[in-house]
């Protein structure tokens, strides 16, 4: 027997254990697409002429990010769309999801500019593997050991927030699922860095440092997925040759474990957080942003993190 949509009488293509609700294919569209509009109308409010640039790695979350900031804002004549595509030069999968970046962009009719970790520091992400010999992804206590993941993430998001900001963009929208947030939630909670989760929480501009949006928070990378494969858009099921070891797998497993047995912790885990950091912010002193003293980018030290992985001096 097909078991039949909860909103119409067509024949449902998923369910949803943590609202019980069976959907069909122009429901769950819906669905989608309202819990995106609902983020962005209540935490990220886009205004006139906001320039809303799109991280865009040609994975399955940016190209659904991308799609829906077209879908929502890309008949507004003041609102200006740009993607923003890094090539951290990792052979074998950045080279491959490239150009699949730049037929979607074609298809929308969206603005795209690509920019290199070699352009801008010198050296791809390959090369910076195999010169510093990252056997693994790990990070000690005390941050002088790092591994790809945290170098290729701080290095990759310099160049997004440079590029979004020479560019005259108000927001910058990335990705990250109601997975990413939990995984990410949790993660701060086993490192102890309060102050990080305050940051990470964070929604306001500040100085120099381009506000990022993320529509998708409230919605499962099951069904970004799906909602991805339904539109035909790019998904990389290729998986990063240096991305082994990481700490983020191992609570991606354990907080899937839950959502099998307890349907909605997922949900719970990012209700409670964002009820929780503005009470944080206010009884904690979080260190204000400055301007490296080497690269003269925003940061919350001295040298910048991505500074001081690629080991740069100041310039007496």
């Amino acid at each position: 027997m097909t078991t039949k949509c909860r909103k119409c009488s067509t024949p449902a293509i998923i369910y949803q254990p943590y609202s019980g609700l069976h959907l069909c294919k122009k429901h769950f569209f819906e669905d989608v697409e309202r819990k995106a509009k609902l983020t962005m109308r209540q935490r990220y409010p886009v205004k006139k002429n906001d320039v809303i640039a799109v991280a865009f790695s040609g994975g399955k979350d940016s190209s659904v990010a991308l799609l829906l900031m077209h879908k929502i804002f890309g008949g507004r004549p003041d609102i200006r769309i740009v993607a923003i595509t890094i090539d951290e030069g990792i052979d074998g999968y950045r080279n491959f999801s490239i150009e699949r970046t730049r037929e979607m962009t074609a298809r929308l009719g969206i603005e795209h500019i690509i920019k290199s970790f070699k352009d801008e520091y010198g050296k791809s992400m390959d090369e910076l593997v195999s010169e510093k010999k990252m056997a693994e992804n790990r990070y000690s206590d005390d941050k002088k050991e790092v591994g790809p993941c945290s170098y290729c993430g701080v290095l990759r998001k310099k160049i997004l927030n440079k590029v979004a900001r020479d560019i005259g963009a108000t927001k910058l929208v990335i990705g990250h699922n109601l997975d990413d947030e939990a995984q990410t939630i949790m993660l701060n909670h086993f490192r102890g860095d309060v102050e990080r989760m305050v940051r990470f929480s964070a929604a306001n501009e500040l100085d120099g440092f381009i506000v990022r949006v993320k529509p998708l928070r409230k919605i499962p990378e099951k069904e970004i997925a799906l909602y991805a494969y339904l539109n035909d858009l790019p998904m990389e099921l290729t998986a990063c040759p240096h991305s082994f070891g990481a700490l983020r797998k191992e609570v991606r497993r354990l907080l899937n474990g839950f959502e099998v047995n307890h349907p909605g912790t997922k949900y719970s885990l990012v209700r409670g957080f964002d009820t929780m950091v503005p009470l944080i912010a206010e009884a904690l002193d979080v260190s204000d942003m400055k301007n490296c003293q080497i690269c003269g980018e925003p940061c919350n030290d001295d040298v910048c993190q991505a500074c001081k992985m690629l080991e740069k001096k100041a310039v007496e």
